[in-house]
């Protein structure tokens, strides 16, 4: 590496939170100030819904600091010339990210947060006014009075307290009741207001929050701001231009691009960069920092195929809103940054979304999380996907078989008790595809042929293998179902749009056995 290079680079903003102690510490920096300005300049109230680690915590404390007139900060920044510093708005930034799970401990935490702002601006707590809501009221009342200036509130993290007990949904309710009469609040005292901006996960529906919500522009889908949270292509390449010396640009793309809200550019999120630039390593660096295991169980409890997943196509209300009571699991994933949208459709009088996984880390890591969540079993999960693959690609097919049968060996099988076969052939292609897609290896999930869906196809170098799977009621019959299986590929033409490709097409039939829990018999030919 260079000298120059050496003396360009500046300190990564790992863990900062705090826009001023970012800038202080001489941290990199990507402005979104312009971005601010226009917002400010179009409207009052706003929410706003990031996955997490997205960067709305920073987006908050830089508001705060703008408003409060912190001018030095922002010197050399978008909006500094257009900012009047002569006004210093007073700021009531209410942070609900802390593990509460009561509706008793959110209103002392609330609490907890109206006395340290009455203290930064010497309001005397008046000892009458006890209740959370009504001291939210009195305070913005006599911020506004004591100023001389309207008051800007920012609350991040508006949904937490209701998430952390989305299993709970009479807690989950409580939780989003309160919190609906403090929102409800902020919307009465609007004489007193000057600027809202709300963030979260979730985009719930302004029905779930009833009347505390409804005068807020969600602008989480609104395509000039989608950028206001995130990291571009183009902010790689020029603000982190010097952390890019010997990482390979196209995997880093690979890795962690692919979020889009509608904007003209995907989006990396800035947790895996930023850990990329300290690590020098790709890893599910923003994977790991938290497991969606709630998101696991709701899976399963709900039979969601993974397969389900992968370039579905919504209504845009599915999952643009999110009902406490109703939420569709597409909505969890979107909101959550598992999937995101890859195109926008207008269906007739509907807009449909096509999602799909962000990137490789998301999809490798997502697929691995629920495969073994749904078969009890670790490290062999883990390294299955790419045991299948060396057999595979060695066309050495028994072999193939006997990783399946030693990964299915152990694994408990609750799902037998249903007695749907149907589901059990699905199942079994499921867990398959999970493995699968924790590879680098080209996947089709029930592709549309003329005559009917093939149920998985594998490209991996040079090489298309299309499997069928059937299921034997008793164990009997496993080669009259691997003849069928074999028959239904070329018959329903599963195959032949990838004969011209050059490499060599493989035809797998697989037979699992209800009663066994296991693979009975795997046949392969080539066109």
């Amino acid at each position: 590496m260079s000298a120059v290079t050496q003396i360009e680079r500046r300190p990564l903003p790992i863990g900062y939170q705090s826009f001023a102690n970012l800038r202080n510490g001489g941290c990199y920096y990507v402005d979104k100030t312009p971005m601010i300005r226009e917002m400010i300049r179009l409207g009052r109230f706003y929410l706003l819904s990031r996955p997490r680690r997205f960067g709305k915590s920073l987006l908050v404390s830089t508001l705060k600091e703008l408003f409060e007139g912190n001018e030095p900060l922002f010197r050399g920044l978008g909006i500094h010339p257009h900012w009047d510093w002569s006004v210093k708005y007073p700021v009531v930034r209410l942070t609900l990210d802390g593990k509460v799970s009561t509706h008793e401990e959110l209103e002392k935490n609330i609490l907890n947060q109206l006395h340290e702002i009455e203290s930064v601006y010497d309001l005397k707590s008046l000892p009458m006014v006890t209740a959370a809501a009504d001291r939210l009221r009195n305070l913005l009342a006599r911020l506004h009075q004591a100023t001389g200036h309207q008051v800007v509130v920012l609350v991040d993290e508006y949904d937490r307290p209701v998430l952390n007990v989305l299993e709970n949904h009479e807690q989950a309710r409580e939780n989003r009741d309160h919190l609906r009469d403090i929102y409800s609040i902020i919307k009465s005292s609007e004489d007193h207001v000057r600027f809202v901006f709300v963030t979260g996960i979730t985009m719930f529906s302004k029905n779930s929050f009833s009347s505390g919500l409804n005068n807020l522009d969600d602008i989480s889908l609104y395509p000039p701001l989608a950028a206001i949270c995130g990291y571009t292509d183009h902010d790689l390449d020029t603000v982190f231009a010097p952390e890019l010396d010997g990482l390979d640009r196209d995997e880093i793309r690979t890795w962690y691009n692919g979020y889009n809200w509608l904007g003209e550019e995907k989006l990396y999120n800035p947790h895996d960069i930023l850990h990329l630039f300290r690590k020098r390593e790709f890893q599910a660096h923003w994977f790991k920092s938290g497991e969606p295991g709630y998101l696991y169980r709701l899976l399963t409890e709900r039979k969601v195929s993974t397969m389900d997943l992968e370039k579905c196509v919504v209504d845009a209300d599915t999952v643009s809103k999110f009902e406490l009571d109703t939420f569709s699991s597409e909505a969890l994933l979107f909101q959550s940054g598992y999937l995101t949208i890859t195109e926008k459709e207008q269906g007739g009088s509907h807009i449909l979304y096509h999602l799909d996984y962000p990137n490789f880390e998301v999809r490798s890591s997502f697929n691995k999380g629920l495969a073994k969540h749904m078969t009890g079993r670790g490290r062999e999960v883990e390294t299955a996907g790419e045991d299948f693959l060396e057999a595979l690609g060695k066309a050495d097919f028994p072999a193939f078989g006997e990783k399946i049968r030693r990964l299915l060996s152990e694994i408990p099988h609750p799902w037998h008790d249903s007695g749907n076969l149907g589901y059990y052939e699905s199942w079994y292609a499921s867990l398959l595809y999970m493995c699968f897609q924790t590879t680098r290896a080209g996947l089709r999930a029930e592709e549309a042929t003329s005559h009917g869906r093939s149920d998985t196809v594998v490209l991996h170098e040079g090489k298309v293998f299309v499997l069928e799977f059937k299921m034997a009621e008793d164990g009997s019959g496993v080669e009259e179902s691997l003849d069928s299986a074999i028959v239904q590929i070329r018959e329903k033409g599963y195959a032949e749009k990838y004969r011209g490709r050059g490499g060599p097409v493989h035809l797998i039939g697989m037979v699992f056995g209800g009663e066994e829990r296991s693979l009975l018999g795997i046949r392969a030919e080539a066109l």
